[in-house]
This record gives structure tokens, C-alpha cells and sequence, in this order.
């Protein structure tokens, strides 16, 4: 009885300590299949305006019920599903970075991705507060 209470333990020890940055380990390489069975490369990208959360928003719910936080890569979008992994690519000076989709946009608000804070520092945006951007979708959730 004692090594089995030991056992079960040591199992949800396991289990409880797997973090948020694992996400990061998770992002999907080019070309992996879609839920749908499409390759992410015959998705046509998304053109628009980026923007990055105010500091305001850190430690508020996000859409898919995770905490935000602007030091970890995210984004909120309206025209993919949530989970789903993007590259972000800044057409001004062509740095890229990936993110997991985890919230929505205000449903008024017709920028096409909006960054958290460590992103948009990544794509060199910070100083302007927006940029033009091409979204590429890597993978849906569950793909």
C-alpha cells in the first residue's frame, strides 16, 4: 500500500510539473501537416497591420484561459483558430518570429495580429507601436 501512495505521488509530481515554456519546445517545423491534412504551405498568409499588447493586460485571462504574460512569445488573432502556431514576419525589415495563437482581438479591431510585448521586440516594432506584417499559419491546434 505504501509504494503504491508512493507511486501515485511521485506520478502526479510528474505531471503537475510541466510548465508554460514547454509550448515553446512544441512549435511546430514548416511544412507540418494541418488538422485538415493540408500543408501549411498551400494556406495562403494573412496581410495586415500588427500591433503588441499594453502592459496593462499582464496577468489578465486570454481567450483560451491562459494567463498573459508579455514576456512570453504569443499573439491574439481573429482569423485563425486558437492554439494554433504562426510566423510573423515584419515586412519592414523581414525579422520573423512564431507564436501560438491564445486570444482574440477586440471583434471592432481590424489589425490582423496583435503581439505580446517580448514578440513584437523580436520583430523590431517596439518604437513604431505598429507594423505591416504577412502570417503565415504552421499548424492548427491538435495538428
Amino acid at each position: 500500500m505504501r509504494t503504491q501512495i508512493l507511486a501515485c505521488l511521485f506520478l502526479c509530481a510528474g505531471l503537475t510539473a510541466r510548465g508554460q515554456d514547454d509550448d515553446a519546445r512544441k512549435a511546430p517545423a514548416e511544412g507540418t501537416p494541418l488538422v485538415s491534412g493540408l500543408q501549411a504551405s498551400s494556406l495562403k498568409p494573412l496581410y495586415g497591420i500588427a500591433s503588441y499588447y499594453a502592459d496593462k493586460f499582464n496577468g489578465r485571462l486570454t481567450a483560451d484561459g491562459s494567463i498573459y504574460n508579455g514576456r512570453k512569445l504569443s499573439a491574439a488573432c481573429n482569423r485563425v483558430p486558437l492554439g494554433t502556431w504562426i510566423r510573423v514576419t515584419n515586412l519592414r525589415n523581414h525579422r520573423t518570429v512564431i507564436v501560438r495563437v491564445n486570444d482574440r482581438l477586440h471583434p471592432k479591431n481590424m489589425r490582423v495580429v496583435d503581439m505580446s510585448r517580448v514578440a513584437a521586440e523580436q520583430l523590431g516594432y517596439i518604437g513604431r507601436g505598429l507594423t505591416q506584417v504577412k502570417v503565415e499559419i504552421l499548424s492548427v491546434k491538435g495538428g
